[in-house]
């Protein structure tokens, strides 16, 4: 038999509870609390003035023994010894989605409004589920949901709610939408006998988050239909439309088509005026997956690219990609307010349905969330301070930036280029030529392993047609095409030098 184990009785000396008190923000450590965060802000910063690039190359097997050695039972007792070990552990080998050689994910730099907000918010500890929680929290969430809501052009019914990220507000459109399909379903037994022929229609180059939702929502293991794309990889609207009649003819129910606007690898935004029409004319749940592509809710120049999504159910927007916020900061948006009733539970001690008589705001009436961050204010300082319009030029800056990226990669004879993007991403893959063309896809893994060891630069990979590719996604605006012709050329030498050594070492064996 196993004996289980317990952790070492901790022998460090206890503080007493008035010095334990100390570290409490109120009204006596207020000069302790503007110390510490001064110097936390002052650590950071002297980093993001000296960092010469996005990451310094570090491995998990070298860092995690130095996190691994941290005795949490023992306490330094003191911020400015805990910050200079966090350099160690932390600062010293972050990711910097500031500098403009960081080409990989859906990372944005951020304002500094923002960053005011989230120091504000974090202090206050405000938590958006109920009024007697937040007060003034709740209206300025409840503000920027209707300016976002006029945005997409919802409509005067409209409604939503701030969340943790595109994947939650994904999960929660999804729900929606198979409430909405089970409304019909009086009692068990038939809501029992329609679930499993639930269906949701996607992009074959949709977000996971769409499969991962029908999971947790417990629908069929197959409920999910990727739908193909186009040679722009946007999704067929024909066969959108095909795929409705087959599942109708085979006695399924389509309870949702999921739009994209912005897929993740390419940038590319459905058709979503044809889409919601379809939909209008089946019935059919239209959400639009806005995560990547909201930043053209501001755009001077590219609003026009969202067109239709005006005429969706509900939308995603990630203000944490396009609108240069901090993780996290997140929204759904439904037409019509009257469907969140289905993520609505009252509950004695919190919201119990009595505050719906007295008209009192309670957020968590329409959130899968109790417990929640204001991160709506990180977003209202933004626009207060800098207004939607120069956050929209950023956008549109780094989605000319990826224009001028993708012309230099078409027109380099090294690389193959894949559809150009709508938004700001380019895929692509170092293509060797003669005998080492077979070792395209080892090459390039290599590539991006090699230039992250470097620290040099940071750039994602994918798949496309089961082959390996490389990404960039901009959404730096001070990223130039230098950087990128830069980094084309590190990729180059990478996955150059891996086929010549692996095909000089095959010439060497066959020699032999």
């Amino acid at each position: 038999m196993t004996v289980p184990t317990y952790p070492v009785e901790n022998t460090a000396p206890s503080p007493a509870p008035a010095a334990a008190r100390a570290h409490l923000l109120h009204d006596g450590s207020v000069e302790q609390y503007r110390r510490a965060i001064a110097d936390g802000v002052d650590r950071v910063a002297r980093r993001v003035a000296t960092v010469d690039r996005p990451v310094t190359g570090i491995t998990p097997a070298e860092l995690a023994p130095l996190v691994d050695r941290v005795d949490l039972d023992r306490p330094l007792g003191d911020a400015g010894a805990a910050l200079d070990e966090l350099e160690d552990v932390y600062l010293r080998d972050a990711v910097w989605f500031h500098h403009p050689r960081y080409l990989a994910h859906l990372n944005c730099p951020v304002a500094i409004p923002a960053l005011l907000g989230e120091a504000v918010l974090t202090a206050v500890n405000s938590s958006l589920d109920t009024w007697d929680q937040s007060a003034g929290a709740t209206l300025i969430e409840r503000r920027l949901i209707d300016w976002t809501a006029e945005r997409i052009g919802l409509g005067p019914s409209a409604d939503g709610v701030f969340t943790s990220g595109g994947s939650q507000s994904n999960l929660q459109a999804l729900l929606l939408a198979r409430e909405e399909a089970c409304v019909d379903a009086v009692g068990p037994a038939a809501r029992a006998e329609l679930l499993p022929r639930l269906r949701v229609l996607t992009s074959a180059a949709g977000h996971f988050s769409v499969q991962k939702s029908a999971k947790l929502l417990g629908l069929a293991p197959d409920a999910v239909i990727a739908v193909p794309t186009d040679a722009r990889r946007r999704i067929r609207a024909s066969a959108v439309r095909e795929e409705i009649e087959r599942c109708r003819q085979a006695g399924l129910v389509v309870m949702a088509v999921v739009a994209t606007a912005g897929t993740t690898d390419f940038g590319s935004i459905d058709p979503l005026t044809e889409l919601a029409g379809i939909c209008a004319a089946t019935g059919v749940w239209l959400h639009v997956d806005a995560a990547y592509g909201c930043g053209l809710l501001i755009s001077p120049t590219r609003r026009h690219l969202l067109d239709g999504i005006e005429r969706a159910d509900s939308v995603t927007v990630d203000f944490h990609k396009s609108f240069f916020q901090p993780v996290s900061s997140s929204a759904l948006l439904v037409r019509d307010r009257g469907v969140l009733r289905h993520a609505t539970y009252h509950a004695d001690y919190l919201n119990p349905a009595r505050m719906v008589e007295q008209r009192i705001p309670n957020q968590v009436d329409k959130s899968l969330q109790t417990t929640r961050r204001f991160d709506a204010l990180k977003l209202w300082l933004t626009l207060r301070v800098m207004g939607p319009h120069a956050l929209g030029a950023l956008f549109d800056e780094v989605v000319d930036r990826a224009a001028d990226a993708w012309q230099l990669v078409s027109e380099d004879p090294r690389f193959e280029v894949v559809t150009r993007s709508e938004l700001s991403t380019v895929v692509f893959r170092y293509l060797p030529t003669g005998p080492g063309r077979d070792l395209a896809d080892a090459a390039n893994l290599h590539a991006r392993e090699a230039l992250a060891a470097s620290g040099l630069a940071v750039v994602a990979g994918t798949r496309v047609d089961g082959r390996h590719f490389l990404k960039f996604t901009l959404l730096n605006p001070a990223t130039t095409v230098e950087d990128v012709g830069y980094v084309l050329d590190l990729i180059a030498t990478h996955a150059g030098r891996y086929v010549h050594d692996h095909v000089t070492a095959d010439l060497t064996c066959h020699v032999g």
